[in-house]
């Protein structure tokens, strides 16, 4: 069983995180069902977020009993000081819960720092004092302020998206945290479902020993696949490697990552789905995206006013509406008979 501890915390778990954003997508008695099947497979860290809609309510439907037997990590996107309590007084009765093991900053566009003006770092120490939390996390998406977090050393996890199609500036973020006694918490492991070999995207974290890796998770035979990893972890063979090799060269390079920070959409776009859809095209099955209610989806792309708020929102620089125009004409194309290449 491969096992990581999240730098200073203490925190020990597998490497196998539960990402709790998908959940939100199906029924309570599913997820409850999900959840508990985590735990009795030996996951104790799950993560989830004010931002989720319902999630941290069905986690804490999970939890009843168990409680002291897991780590729970969950979010505010909070910008005052009373949005920070009452987003984390609403997270406790959620959770059901007298307590939050990580609270984390969710992807703000700063480092909050004491006495910058808001107040939100001195509200995460009153929280802690009081202990309504454990710990001091925060997420985000851009490399630059990922690093000012770490040299901070104000944080005791960074949440920061991972996986096998990592830059080489990626990998310095992640050895900085290593170095700074920080734990890693790795989102989109699975690239927002273009990695379709969870075998190869759990072997190439595996090699990093302060990363914990979370999997969004919504069905039960996606649950099964990771706790096989528990006790019979994938071994980063030849095999693994030329996956990831393929991978890297086909998905390698501009192209959307679904963080969904580009919303919302003043003309009504599924930016997240419309602007990555030849990859989803060519690498998932394709009868829904091609459906009715998948031809209206991709539509409303006519409807850009091109505006640019997606452009400017994006964390990894990308030029949004470019890509949403090359997504809609390969779609169109696809009705039309032409094999997606």
């Amino acid at each position: 069983m491969d096992m990581v501890t999240l730098g200073k915390t203490g925190i020990t778990v597998n490497k196998n995180g539960f990402g709790a954003l998908p959940i939100q997508r199906i029924s309570q008695d599913e997820a409850v069902k999900i959840v508990r099947k985590a735990y009795d497979g030996g996951i104790r860290f799950f993560d989830t977020a004010r931002y989720y809609t319902d999630s941290e309510v069905k986690l804490g439907a999970a939890f009843e009993g168990i409680r002291d037997q897991v780590y729970i990590a969950t979010k505010t996107g909070a910008t005052t000081t009373d949005g920070f309590w009452k987003d984390l007084e609403t997270s406790l009765n959620n959770l059901r819960t007298d307590y939050v093991d990580i609270y984390q900053f969710h992807n703000p566009s700063f480092c909050p720092k004491p006495d910058d003006g808001t107040g939100l770092y001195e509200a995460m120490l009153e929280a802690k004092r009081q202990g309504m939390i454990r710990h001091i996390g925060i997420t985000n998406h851009r490399l630059a302020i990922g690093h000012e977090i770490v040299k901070s050393g104000l944080y005791e996890t960074l949440q920061f998206p991972f996986c096998y199609l990592a830059t080489e500036k990626d990998l310095e973020l992640v050895d900085a945290c290593e170095k700074a006694g920080m734990g890693f918490i790795a989102m989109k492991a699975l690239s927002g479902g273009l990695i379709t070999n969870s075998a190869a995207a759990y072997a190439y974290l595996a090699q990093y020993p302060n990363v914990l890796p979370i999997w969004g998770v919504q069905k039960e035979k996606e649950m099964d696949e990771f706790l096989s990893y528990v006790e019979n972890p994938p071994a980063y063979t030849d095999e693994i490697q030329a996956v990831i090799d393929r991978d890297r060269e086909s998905l390698g390079g501009e192209f959307c990552r679904g963080c969904g920070y580009c919303l919302p959409c003043p003309a009504g776009i599924e930016i997240f789905t419309a602007a990555r859809m030849s990859l989803l095209l060519r690498r998932s099955p394709s009868a829904g995206h091609l459906s009715g209610s998948g031809q209206a989806l991709m539509k409303k792309v006519e409807n850009c006013i091109g505006c640019g708020a997606c452009k400017s929102r994006c964390p990894y620089g990308l030029d949004t509406p470019e890509l949403l125009k090359k997504n809609y004409q390969d779609y169109v194309e696809v009705l039309a008979g032409k094999p997606v290449e």
